[in-house]
């Protein structure tokens, strides 16, 4: 998949004559979703942030086989050579996690560490695939009737009632995350969902064994459903897996000190 399918929306910021940190967003996100964490960070690290396709401003000029994972790996790292970086560090949230981990098993030689906050290797049974699938299904048409601003503005509060988000309704910055949200097209966002949601993203589970990347598992205390898998992926492969306190599964936006001090922690220490 050339680069010529997309058109990026990314900027940087921070220190250019610091390592790289590239940022990928969870679902529903844009380039702005690290935004409280990387000004902390700006001075030890410089940073790349993306929309990925079917959110913020980026454009997909090609099919809808661009918005799948495979693809939108592929097309990261020919943004990468385009913008001549070779290596750097990765972080990914939530869809961005699982990106992360298809892109640093596909593509090591790119990644000299790898934090995932809240990611999953996708499903391993094809059951579990095709059931979730099909609830994709049902919550991307959801998202497809929410073309109206004030439904859209539904649809989100109601996403974020989940139980892996804990307590995040009650954040003085809650209606702020809300309305960064507002900005995507929810049309592009229910083909997101559909070709690169949890249930169509190819497994991960088998490759995780080769991964030769150092490797970071953030996942928030009260998010359940994610310590579990979390603490299956840890027992594949040696990492390091923190269960960060005061958290729900958005870690970087309910306690960015601490996401922030993790980030530093594992970045930098033990560096050439």
């Amino acid at each position: 998949m050339t680069l010529a399918n997309y058109q990026f929306h990314y900027y940087f910021s921070g220190n250019p004559d610091k390592r790289l940190i590239l940022f990928l967003h969870g679902f529903m996100g844009n380039s702005h979703e690290f935004d409280q964490a990387i000004s902390l960070l700006s001075h030890e690290f410089y940073c790349l942030t993306v929309d990925l396709p079917g959110h913020g401003e980026t454009k997909v000029l090609g099919g809808d086989e661009c918005y799948t994972m495979p693809n939108t790996a592929h097309a990261i790292i020919n943004l990468l050579d385009d913008l001549k970086i070779t290596k750097c560090f990765l972080v990914g949230y939530s869809m961005g996690g699982r990106l992360a981990l298809y892109l640093t098993l596909h593509f090591p030689e790119r990644f000299s560490k790898v934090i995932l906050e809240s990611a999953s290797p996708g499903l391993s049974t094809e059951a579990e695939r095709v059931e979730r699938v099909k609830r994709d299904e049902q919550i991307a048409r959801k998202l497809e009737r929410s073309v109206n601003k004030n439904d859209f503005a539904v649809f989100l509060s109601n996403w974020y009632t989940q139980p892996i988000f804990g307590s995040i309704k009650n954040h003085s910055q809650f209606q702020h995350l809300i309305e960064v949200r507002l900005q995507n097209n929810p049309i592009e966002l229910a083909k997101s969902l559909r070709l690169m949601g949890t249930g169509y993203q190819p497994s991960l589970w088998e490759k995780l064994k080769e991964n030769t990347n150092p490797l970071l598992l953030l996942v928030g205390e009260d998010d359940e459903k994610f310590i579990d898998i979390n603490q299956k992926i840890a027992k594949t492969w040696k990492c390091q897996l923190k269960i960060v306190s005061y958290s729900g599964h958005n870690i970087h936006f309910v306690n960015t000190m601490v996401f922030v001090k993790s980030v530093r922690e594992f970045l930098i220490e033990a560096e050439p």
